[in-house]
């Protein structure tokens, strides 16, 4: 239930808190004084779209919060979030300022405008003033059935299963259609990956055998410099190591007369040890490398292949494994979806899944739709359509997205009539209260605590309004019911009375609100019956629709 709601720099509004109550709360004022930007305002906290339009003129930001007592779905959605608040209440709030920027919290936690939809769907339920324009059109009415017999989880599954079977299908017929294409693709992807799998390109492969070719087209002049630098070193008729041996040895006695050759001695011993380390590396190195005519022939005949195919591929040597994975990959598709059998079976298995779905969701309409034509048919009589009935038609159509029937909602205005559609047959005013004692019904079924109705009773009255009042009233027994009114024959039936008005502040124009006590709703419905003038007996009809 919704328990404070507080508006700062919203379009007209300066800063307004308002308390409510349980029951049926009404609200009304003159035209323009701002009852729906209450809505608006209300709508924006629960996650509705909202730009820099919405802020007061000369405010930096306008800031809306509304406070709500949490029902059990509320609480669990804010415990799977972890957006719950040890108070058992939840406070929304959104602020948006004067460059569109948006801010939206959840009991003082950052939250994103998609969070508040979600749980404002478990708070509120708002039914706007043009909601009988929208039964003229079949998804709305299609919509409101599935939403009115809790099928929405359904007509999703039964949406996505017809997605995914038509996609199928279209993929099967695609191939049907090119065939020849799809053999010839094919063929070029088959004779592409048998010719990498002949050639066998392992990763790392290109760069090891580039290496070994360096290495043997370069085997004379490796071992000449190997050979030349060891001679120079070791084996020379005078070679360095031997040279710098003596030096060592003579320059050692000579530190003993004098101590200042030791840091040359320091020098000179390790130069010597990595010298003697040298010598047995190039021993090494020329046990290992030797002259291969064969093996460089054979080396330079797989760089050719490999560098060969990579240019006929496109792609560089070392990207070859790679490219093989790829088109073996592609091949496995093709095969995969060029089955036309395979692809036939698998199309009648998704079809056979999703006629069930649809079949299923047909059952829930059908049982829904007797239920809802029958409660609107009762409430027509009580809103001045006596003998008139209301219907829902399941029309069975080709397989869609919705099911496999058509929804048409249909309405005789008296008896002795056959149903027609509604969009045919309803007048303005008919169509305003069908479209009403739905969203009654509805609102009825729903666990939703909090019911807003903003100027649904447009294009009705005299007694008929007086009836919608006490209907709504009845609703507010259940849940908190506010509704947005012009007929003082409904305001008359609220619990709680707002009136909303404008003021002129400094020049620009401001809307204000008010509870009203007893005496001034009495002024305020005679306002309503008799316009600017108000009578005495005005204030009498006034006390008789207050007294009822």
């Amino acid at each position: 239930m919704l328990r404070t709601l507080s508006i700062r720099d919203f379009v007209i509004v300066d800063a307004i808190e308002l308390e409510f109550a349980p029951g049926f709360s009404v609200f009304t004022g003159e035209t323009g004084a701002g009852k729906s930007i209450l809505i608006d305002a209300l709508a924006l906290a629960l996650g509705g779209r909202g730009d820099a339009s919405v802020v007061r003129e000369g405010a930096a930001k306008a800031d809306i919060t509304a406070d709500f007592s949490v029902s059990d779905d509320a609480a669990a959605w804010l415990e799977a979030h972890e957006f719950a608040d040890e108070d058992g209440a939840v406070l929304l709030r959104r602020v948006i300022d004067n460059a569109g920027r948006s801010k939206a919290f959840i009991n003082g936690i950052a939250a994103t405008a998609t969070q508040l939809r979600e749980l404002g769907e478990l708070l509120v339920d708002i039914h706007g003033q043009h909601a009988h324009q929208s039964l003229l059109k079949a998804d709305a009415q299609r919509q409101l059935l599935d939403n009115q017999a809790c099928l929405l989880d359904e007509a999703k599954a039964v949406a996505a299963a017809y997605k995914t079977w038509r996609a199928l299908a279209k993929q099967r017929e695609e191939f049907e259609i090119n065939a020849k294409n799809v053999l010839l693709e094919r063929e070029r992807l088959e004779w592409q990956v048998n010719e990498l799998e002949k050639l066998a390109v392992k990763p790392g492969e290109w760069t090891d055998i580039s290496n070994e070719h360096s290495r043997l087209s370069h085997a004379a002049s490796l071992i000449e410099g190997a050979q030349e630098a060891l001679s120079a070193i070791s084996e020379s008729e005078s070679p360095i190591l031997s040279q710098l041996s003596s030096l060592t040895q003579k320059l050692s006695k000579l530190t003993d007369v004098d101590a200042a050759l030791k840091p040359v001695m320091d020098a000179l011993e390790p130069a010597q040890i990595q010298l003697q380390e040298a010598v047995y590396a190039l021993n090494d190195y020329l046990g290992r490398v030797e002259l291969d005519p064969a093996r460089l022939q054979q080396v330079e005949g797989r760089l050719e292949a490999i560098h060969s195919t990579a240019r006929k591929f496109r792609v560089t040597p070392d990207e070859l494994p790679q490219e093989h994975v790829k088109l073996a990959e592609e091949l496995k598709q093709l095969a995969d979806a060029s089955d036309l059998d395979a692809l036939r079976a698998q199309e009648e298995k998704l079809k056979a899944a999703y006629t069930g779905a649809a079949m299923k969701l047909s059952k829930g309409r059908t049982k829904a739709a007797k239920a809802l034509s029958e409660a609107v048919t009762a409430a027509m009589q009580d809103l001045s359509m006596s003998g008139g009935r209301f219907s829902i038609a399941l029309e069975a159509g080709e397989p869609a997205a919705y099911g496999l029937e058509q929804v048409e909602f249909l309405v005789a205005g008296h008896a002795g009539v056959a149903p027609r559609p509604l969009a045919k047959v309803a007048s303005g005013g008919e169509l305003a209260r069908i479209a009403l004692a739905i969203s009654v019904i509805a609102s009825s079924s729903t666990a939703t605590p909090t019911l807003i109705f903003d100027e649904v009773d447009s294009g009705i009255g005299g007694g008929v309004a007086e009836v919608v009042g006490r209907l709504l009233k009845r609703l507010g027994q259940d849940r908190q019911v506010l509704c947005v009114t012009h007929l003082p024959q409904v305001a008359s039936q609220g619990n709680q009375h707002f009136q909303v008005s404008k003021r002129n502040d400094g020049g620009k124009t401001v809307s204000q609100i008010e509870a009203l006590d007893a005496k001034s709703r009495v002024e305020e419905i005679a306002r309503m019956l008799g316009g600017l003038e108000i009578t005495a007996t005005t204030r009498k009809h006034a006390r008789e629709l207050l007294a009822l």
